[in-house]
Order: structure tokens, then C-alpha cells, then sequence
């Protein structure tokens, strides 16, 4: 009768560790399964910061792409008037040297023909060859307009 007393004992230690364990182990599995909106809130925290960084990413590139931009068009605005400041020096001197050669071509053919009217022609040509000089400036300057 002892014997049957301490099995049936032992049993029942038994049966309440079983049931001991697997409750145990059934609160575990509760708390550490996850359910499905912990996972989207998961997924939707790994999405968030991935985009926040891409973003950030974009503008830091967008920001040097256009500081790099600003300092080429700062080049090329200091090309862009250096080549304008050359076509004036161009016209200018060409148009000053064609007024001093007029001016003396033209005083001396007006002499000459109130001398002899029969050089007329040749005073015209003379006169047209001097104007020529402020046409060669001017094609110079057309042609650094063209390469700005």
C-alpha cells in the first residue's frame, strides 16, 4: 500500500510538472511569437528610416551637384565676359584706327581733287581701303561672339 501511496504521489507530481512546464512554455511561446501588426509596424519602421536616409542621401548629392554647377557657371560667366571685353577692344581700336585713316585719306584727297579733278577715283579707293580696317574689326569681334 506504501508503494501504491508514492507512485500515486510521484504521479501526481508528475502530471502537475507536465502541466506546469507546458503552461510555462505556452506563455513563453505567446510572448515571444509575434504577431502580424508587430511585424508591419516593423517593417514599416525599417521602410521609414531606409527612405529618410535615401532621402537625405538625394539631397546631400542634389546640394554638391549644385554647388558644382554654380562654380562652372561662375567660370564660365568670368569666359563669358573676358570674350565680350575682347570683341569691344576689337571694335573699338579697329574703329578708332579706321577714323584716323579716314580722316587723313579724306583731307588729302579733298585737296587733291580741288586740284586736279580727274583723281576722284583714286581718292574713293584710298577712302574705302581705310574704312576697311573698322570692317576687319568688326569681323574679328563677330567671330569671338561666335565662340562664346
Amino acid at each position: 500500500m506504501q508503494r501504491k501511496i508514492i507512485v500515486l504521489i510521484l504521479g501526481i507530481i508528475m502530471i502537475f510538472g507536465i502541466l506546469t512546464t507546458t503552461s510555462l512554455s505556452t506563455t513563453r511561446a505567446n510572448n515571444n511569437t509575434l504577431t502580424e501588426e508587430k511585424v508591419q509596424a516593423m517593417v514599416d519602421e525599417k521602410v521609414q528610416s531606409a527612405v529618410q536616409g535615401a532621402v537625405t542621401e538625394m539631397k546631400a548629392g542634389i546640394e554638391a551637384e549644385n554647388q558644382q554647377k554654380e562654380g562652372e557657371n561662375q567660370v564660365q560667366n568670368k569666359q563669358n565676359g573676358l570674350g565680350m571685353i575682347a570683341a569691344a577692344i576689337a571694335t573699338g581700336l579697329a574703329c578708332i584706327g579706321a577714323g584716323i585713316a579716314v580722316a587723313i585719306v579724306a583731307s588729302s584727297a579733298v585737296g587733291a581733287i580741288s586740284e586736279n579733278p580727274s583723281l576722284l577715283g583714286k581718292t574713293i579707293i584710298f577712302a574705302g581701303l581705310a574704312e576697311g580696317i573698322a570692317i576687319y574689326g568688326l569681323i574679328i569681334s563677330i567671330m569671338i561672339l561666335n565662340k562664346i
